[in-house]
């Protein structure tokens, strides 16, 4: 298995959190990958095989081989048909919203053909051209240049849900709305719908989702560490609180995370 990540240039740093590829051999016995929310909108093009994605625990669909994965607030499996090679763009929260005109609630929870948000024509030309290159390094000049083309018809981020973002970032998701807002909650319906609207889910589910995205890394990188302490560290009210949240947005507790041949993937996206 090879994961690499790679850095936008400063054009883009501002929206685009990384550009990342993952290689993994054809296995005769894959196990599925239970995928965790992590707050972010990923672009993705499956240059392998096909990867299925279960609805239930039998059921499955085969993801679109260039699509965008929205918001998603439930955990699910992916499972490799042979040889995995994917490129992917993963954006921050609010910085795919720059990009199209489609509300990006309307992309939650779910994988979308890039086709359907900026048309077959394009979609086909920039879809060949990932095909084509030979390298990461090309990928990523190609999909920057795409980028910053669409960056001269983007959409003004509304300034109230950048300034929730940031909050929630710089907080690790534990500032509440009513801190971020100042008192002023005449704002909070009109943030709670400009913030489904752009990022496609509340801005509490998105702070419950970044808190949990550093309580794992304190996690998996504190393998002996007490969780009452990762839970006071990560601004959780107390262990129960964090184990709460842990199950809902994992599906298992945290000692159970630690080890689980289901949870490969996830560690190695977290670490």
């Amino acid at each position: 298995m090879k994961y690499q990540t790679f850095q936008p240039n400063s054009d883009l740093e501002s929206l685009v959190n990384c550009y990342w590829t993952l290689e993994v051999s054809a296995e005769s016995d894959a196990q599925k990958q239970r995928i965790i929310p992590d707050g972010t909108i990923e672009m993705a093009f499956i240059l392998g095989d096909d990867i299925k994605r279960y609805t239930s625990e039998n059921e499955f669909i085969i993801q679109p081989r260039a699509m965008v994965l929205g918001q998603t607030i439930d955990p699910f499996y992916i499972e490799p048909t042979g040889y995995v090679n994917t490129f992917a763009i993963r954006f921050y929260p609010y910085g795919f919203a720059n990009f199209v005109t489609m509300p990006i609630k309307n992309l939650a929870n779910k994988e979308t053909p890039i086709k359907l948000l900026f048309g077959e024509k394009t979609t086909n030309e920039l879809e060949r051209k990932i095909i084509e290159a030979t390298n990461s390094s090309e990928r990523i000049e190609i999909i920057e240049k795409f980028l910053l083309d669409k960056l001269n018809e983007k959409i003004t981020i509304d300034n109230i849900v950048k300034t929730t973002i940031d909050a929630l970032l710089a907080t690790n998701g534990s500032a509440s709305i009513r801190t971020i807002l100042k008192e002023d909650l005449s704002k909070r319906r009109q943030l709670e719908r400009n913030f489904i609207k752009q990022i496609g889910v509340s801005p509490k589910q998105l702070g419950k989702v970044i808190r949990l995205q550093t309580a794992l890394k304190m996690l998996l990188n504190k393998k002996k560490e007490n969780l009452t302490n990762i839970a006071y560290e990560s601004e959780y009210y107390d262990q129960a609180h964090f184990i709460k949240d842990f199950k809902e947005f994992t599906g298992i507790n945290p000692k159970k995370f630690l080890g689980n041949e289901n949870m490969v993937l996830s560690t190695l996206f977290y670490k």
